[in-house]
């Protein structure tokens, strides 16, 4: 559906008029922000009490080399060490307590339904610090750390556990009553067939939680995790330049869940190529040499590169897997050799088509009668074939034999 047929299903098509109404709305909310921003750079320039925030003596101290191999890079990579982790563990999390919210055993499926419910209720912040001071009572070695990876894990794997559960909802109620039709248990179905399909429709939202793990990695500045967050703030007690420091920050989330944005955009356009990517055009044999309505017949057919009899390349698709496969290559074989059980005047190999002696049907009834006659008579004739012979030759013998 194009961009102005879902413009027009969810509300009129503005007309002249209204689209002048929104071209100039446009327009001031345009200059209303320019007049905003030229007012806090003015106020940055020169406020009321303090130094001025845009001179190049607080901004040096942010951008320097020094402050990102000592400050800024740090803080990016323990960043990501705890997004990456909070990430594997939040989707092992979601599909353990996803799949168990749909088992058919009713105990299981309400003490998975009340811990996924509890980790999507309390604030991830909460988490952290209960982990935190939890950690650091019993000695724990970098406690901050796991506190903050645990409590991602927590929340986010809930919300991974609902894509799930979603996911499997919205499928189709056909794939469940089919795998029952085969035999296969609800729990089978589940792991087999149900769940293998939520998860390759739940990936791109599965990407997207990817931005809310990476930002709230941030919360863990306040159990004193040395993330990116953390250490600019570190730098920016340094040398006076809080502001500065954080918006150098700020730039560096913004890189990362660009990227991660555009990450889960491409994700879905590859999927779909890989999924329906056109397979390669195989030649078939003429259709004039066969039967139109044997569709079996014309996809297994093959013609050589050269097509002797003519035809032109099919403009559909066969794949031959599984068991029948052996099946459709002896079919596809025999072709070759000039087999069409349909139109046998077209064999270019009569011998490889002719019936085996064992194969033959037996005579019976009042042919075997007339055989078992002829067997009567064959050995008087035998007999007699030499007499004749040398009666015709002595002119007078032959009849006394016969």
């Amino acid at each position: 559906m194009s961009q102005h047929q879902e413009s027009s299903v969810l509300f009129d098509e503005p007309g002249p008029r209204g689209r002048r109404t929104i071209r100039i709305l446009n327009w001031v909310a345009a200059l209303v922000f320019i007049a905003v921003f030229a007012l806090l750079l003015m106020r940055l320039h020169n406020p009321p009490d303090g130094e001025n925030q845009l001179s190049w003596e607080l901004w040096k101290p942010a951008l320097e080399e020094e402050a990102w191999v000592d400050f800024y890079l740090p803080g990016v990579w323990m960043t990501i060490k705890a997004a990456v982790l909070a990430v594997v563990g939040a989707v092992a999390f979601g599909l353990v307590f996803g799949v168990g919210r749909l088992i058919p055993n009713p105990v299981l499926r309400g003490i998975c339904a009340v811990i996924v419910e509890f980790c999507r209720a309390v604030p991830v912040l909460m988490l952290m610090i209960f982990f935190w001071r939890g950690f650091a009572f019993i000695g724990m070695e970098d406690a901050s750390y796991w506190a903050v990876v645990l409590a991602l894990v927590l929340y986010n794997g809930s919300v991974v556990a609902e894509l799930v559960r979603s996911g499997v909802a919205n499928l189709p109620d056909g794939q469940r009553e089919a795998s029952l039709a085969l035999g296969l248990t609800r729990t089978q179905s589940l792991m087999q067939i149900e769940v293998p399909q939520a998860i390759y429709a739940m990936l791109p939202a599965a990407v997207t939680q990817l931005v809310v793990v990476l930002k709230d990695t941030a919360l863990g500045s306040i159990i004193m995790y040395t993330d990116l967050l953390q250490e600019s703030r570190r730098l920016g007690s340094m040398y006076f330049n809080i502001l500065q420091t954080l918006m150098v920050a700020a730039v560096v989330y913004f890189i990362m869940c660009w990227l991660l944005s555009r990450l889960a955009e491409w994700l879905p356009t590859r999927m779909s190529q890989r999924t329906s990517g056109p397979t390669e055009l195989e030649p078939v044999a003429p259709i004039a040499f066969m039967d139109a309505s044997n569709t079996v017949q014309v996809a297994v057919a093959r013609e050589v590169k050269e097509l002797p009899l003519g035809g032109a390349p099919r403009q559909y698709h066969v794949r031959h897997t599984g068991s029948n496969s052996s099946i459709q290559d002896w079919r596809r074989i025999r072709y070759r050799q000039g087999y069409d059980q349909m139109h046998p005047e077209t064999q270019r190999d009569s011998r490889s088509l002719q019936i085996p002696e064992f194969l033959k049907p037996k005579v019976s009834g009042r042919d075997e009668r007339h055989g078992q006659a002829d067997d009567r008579e064959t050995p008087g004739r035998a007999g007699g074939a030499p007499g004749s012979a040398q009666g015709s030759d002595g002119n007078g013998d032959g009849g006394q034999a016969a």
